[in-house]
């Protein structure tokens, strides 16, 4: 049973391995990657701003508790000289804890200022990266499309792709139902001029009658034949020619037939 399921496993992503690598585009496929490639490239660019925020609050800071730093100092001085030696050390206190902050948000703001360098260098090097792919992409959809359009031409001529396949067969068709009325129609003229099939209209002829008119029409054509041959020729009419062939006229008298004129 586990060889049944493993097989039938395989033969189901055989099947849809085939039928997505039938309804796969190459060009869509590499329009999608760039499209990804412009969503990481425009996260690293986010980035490179969220760690410019910081940095740039970092230095805010650093200002404001250095401008406290110095007012300390300036207290400290202040209480020197009015003789508030206690009040002088407090504010030097002051001071000193504000320095160790001071150095503390130092130390992040370099941490932070390299972080940026390196986001900043990657999102350069990333938008090389995806202009060269840009340029790639398009060059091989091109190819793809100027290949595939070949193909189809050559199809065409060849007669392999579907749509010239359908015209091919119908055009096949035709000439088969058309040869084949052809000849149906020829074996009914057949069976009627023998008279194995029945005219219903009355108008067929039967292979006597189409004899004679064979016949008849044969005579007409010596007729006109000796008729032309008399007109060139000037001498007899065709129907002497026809009954006699001896070429005189009709009631025409021999030199041995005496003639004799009525009076």
């Amino acid at each position: 049973m586990s060889g049944v399921m493993k097989r039938m496993g395989m033969i189901f992503r055989a099947k849809a391995n085939k039928a997505l690598d039938r309804a796969e585009d190459p060009r869509e496929t590499l329009d999608y990657s760039y499209q990804k490639q412009l969503e990481l490239l425009q996260k690293v660019r986010r980035g490179v701003a969220d760690v410019a925020t910081s940095r740039k609050r970092l230095e805010l800071q650093l200002n404001q508790l250095q401008s406290q730093g110095a007012k300390h100092d300036d207290q400290a001085r202040k209480a020197l000289a009015l003789g508030r030696e206690d009040l002088a050390r407090e504010a030097l206190s002051r001071k000193a804890a504000l320095q160790q902050q001071v150095s503390d948000l130092e130390v992040q703001h370099q941490t932070l200022q390299g972080e940026e360098e390196k986001l900043t260098l990657a999102a350069q090097r990333l938008q090389a990266k995806v202009d060269a792919f840009r340029t790639k992409k398009e060059t091989i959809k091109a190819t793809y499309t100027a290949a595939q359009a070949q193909t189809r031409i050559a199809e065409s001529f060849t007669g392999i792709s579907e749509e010239m396949g359908d015209v091919g067969m119908a055009i096949q068709r035709a000439e088969d139902k058309t040869a084949q009325l052809q000849a149906r129609a020829g074996a009914i003229d057949e069976l009627l001029a023998s008279g194995a099939l029945d005219d219903p209209t009355g108008m067929a002829k039967d292979d006597l009658t189409a004899e004679l008119d064979r016949l008849s029409g044969g005579a007409d054509v010596e007729l006109e034949l000796q008729r032309m041959k008399s007109e060139l020729a000037g001498g007899s009419t065709p129907k002497q020619a026809i009954e006699g062939g001896s070429g005189r006229p009709e009631g025409q008298q021999t030199q041995d037939t005496p003639r004799f004129d009525k009076q």
